[in-house]
């Protein structure tokens, strides 16, 4: 590998018989153990080596692999490129699409090699031979090597003589079976406390993203004019928010010291003013739906994220170890485009009072394609109370109850069911309920697959001020909090991308007005993106807000333009965002 600005050398290795494959592997794992990479990674970088420096060997006679470092990246980049002057590689392109099948295993290690490192590229002459390129990043913790730094490697390769071929080969191929157990049990604890970590946090979100949305409606209550507003009507938001504010006064001591007993009375005032105010919720959100002012906003999402949060927003209603609440996470499901918010909330209500009613046994919630695949049907079974078949349409009518024992024993408005089934049918589907007394019961919401075209882009009308966000990021869950935050900013268009390549597409594509990016994504990361866009003329003049959760400090800064807005994602929230959105759009106007 001739030296050039761009890759500075290491050491070169001959491949001319079996025992240099192997001199290869162990180069491959000494030069990346010297270079600052963590023991698997190690392992990863030798195994695709020594699978090149194998085909170079057993298909071409020879070769050799050269080291370097690629200062250009950032961060830098460990490179090897393996080298041979053979017949070349017939049906590369089939090779590489996995459709070639040779009796020989021909094409294997190249399709390994790919898999195992970040950057792979391949020129194939025939008759003048192969020449493959692997890359790995050098991790973050690990500081800009400097030329002069890197003759300490090469000095120390130098000094270092090779052992025993086989020995060696046999020390790792141990070390690699370790290597992989140790991964796979590191996975499955890794993947657990994820998943539990992350239903939590999406309930969390979702109870803050609807609390949101129901503060909205309380403000927007005077547009309402349905039979419910000679009753009830925005008014009543002032006076709640003024009981609610002034107990919280209290019960924070701004203004002194309580008695025990001045605390519990303005505990009992505070629990009452929020019961009103839930009630408030659920008849302006009612009459909402009636009065045909209620909007849908469809977007794509998977139902066992939807599963996902609500198995952490309803934990806490389980107060008996006598029920069981169960999500049958849904194989095959293909992502539903409607309102994720209006079937959350249906679901969570029916969930609600399926616990309410159920004192042993559980509550289990499903989901299932029907109609070939045009709708979805959710169904919320339980074992608990039943329901006689003549007050089936009866627990559907506002304000109505049935009178039961368990029933004396929990309170309620009667609107959730109502509430419930005018969504299902704003969302073109139905609620309906199986249940026979002492038999439990299913409630079954079926609505439409997808609302309209999911892929077709909505244009924003000219001249009424709107805005477009765009968010790069792998994180789902940080998606998910910034599409409820943005996604109530009325004057925002917010788009979305899981990674940087489909990141840089809509930027180039649709050109937003401002653009949040992660840092830590695989594949291409956020230092790369903001590269890409700062070399494009139809990007570079777009304001880039960086979100992370890496520790914001000199160094971190030293690394990005100076242009570039930092926010950590702990410091996130709906004031947080209007703010950098709308410093980031006036600072590119």
């Amino acid at each position: 590998m001739a030296a050039t600005s761009k890759h500075w050398p290491i050491v070169t290795v001959p491949i001319e018989n079996e025992s240099d494959v192997v001199t290869v592997r162990q180069r491959a794992h000494r030069v990346a153990d010297l270079l600052g990479f963590e023991r698997q990674d190690q392992t990863r970088i030798a195994t695709a080596v020594s699978e090149l420096a194998r085909n170079a060997y057993g298909y071409a006679g020879g070769g050799r692999a050269e080291f370097a470092l690629d200062a250009a990246t950032i961060p830098q980049r460990f490179v090897v490129r393996i080298c041979d002057s053979g017949p070349g590689i017939d049906n590369l392109q089939l090779i590489l699409d996995g459709q070639y099948r040779s009796p020989s295993g021909m094409g294997l290690g190249l399709i390994g090699a790919r898999r195992l490192m970040d950057t792979f590229s391949i020129d194939s002459v025939p008759g003048k031979g192969t020449t493959v390129e692997v890359g790995q990043k050098l991790p973050l913790r690990v500081a800009p090597w400097p030329r002069a730094k890197l003759t300490d490697i090469v000095s120390s390769l130098k000094k270092e003589t090779s052992s025993d071929p086989l020995a060696a080969l046999r020390e790792q191929n141990r070390e690699l079976m370790q290597n992989l157990e140790e991964l796979r049990r590191r996975e499955e604890e890794s993947q657990q406390l994820n998943q539990e970590l992350g239903d939590t946090n999406r309930g969390v979100v979702a109870l803050y993203a609807e609390l949101d949305g129901r503060a909205e409606q309380l403000r927007q209550a005077s547009e309402l004019k349905t039979r419910f507003l000679s009753n009830m009507s925005h008014e009543f938001r002032t006076p709640l928010n003024s009981v609610l504010a002034l107990s919280r006064l209290l019960l924070d001591r701004i203004d002194g010291d309580l008695t025990p007993e001045q605390e519990r009375q303005v505990g009992y005032i505070r629990r009452s003013a929020e019961s009103l105010l839930e009630l408030v919720n659920d008849m302006l959100d009612l009459a909402k739906v009636e009065a045909g002012k209620a909007e849908i906003k469809p977007v794509r999402f998977a139902v066992a994220s939807l599963f996902g949060a609500l198995r952490g927003a309803l934990k806490p209603l389980l107060t008996s170890t006598a029920v069981e609440l169960l999500f049958e996470s849904p194989k095959d499901l293909p992502p539903l485009y409607t309102d994720e918010a209006k079937v959350a909330q249906i679901l969570r209500n029916l969930i609600s009072n399926a616990l309410k009613f159920t004192e042993e046994g559980e509550v289990r919630v499903t989901s299932r394609t029907s109609d070939n695949g045009a709708s979805v049907v959710f169904s919320v079974r339980d074992t608990g109370i039943g329901i006689a078949s003549e007050h089936h349409e009866r627990i559907f009518e506002e304000f109505s109850q049935v009178d039961t024992k368990l029933q004396r024993k929990v309170k309620g408005t009667g609107l959730g069911l109502p509430l419930s089934r005018s969504l299902a049918r704003l969302l073109g589907g139905d609620l309906t309920v199986e249940s026979e007394p002492g038999q439990g019961s299913v409630f079954s919401l079926k609505i439409p697959a997808s609302l309209g075209d999911p892929d077709r882009e909505m244009p924003i009308p000219a001249g009424d001020g709107s805005r477009s966000v765009l968010l790069i990021d792998d994180d789902e869950t940080f998606r998910y909090v910034m599409r409820q935050i943005v996604g109530n900013e009325t004057r925002y268009e917010f788009m979305e991308a899981d990674g940087g390549e489909e990141g840089l597409r809509l930027a180039r594509e649709r050109k937003p007005d401002v653009i949040v990016l992660d840092l830590q994504m695989p594949a291409i990361d956020g230092f790369t993106v903001l590269q890409q866009l700062a070399a494009d003329d139809r990007t570079n003049d777009i304001p880039v807000v960086i979100s992370t959760s890496m520790t914001i400090d000199g160094s971190l800064r030293s690394r990005l333009p100076e242009h570039v807005r930092l926010i950590s994602k702990n410091a996130i929230s709906r004031e947080s965002v209007s703010s950098f959105l709308r410093d980031a759009v006036q600072g590119a106007t």
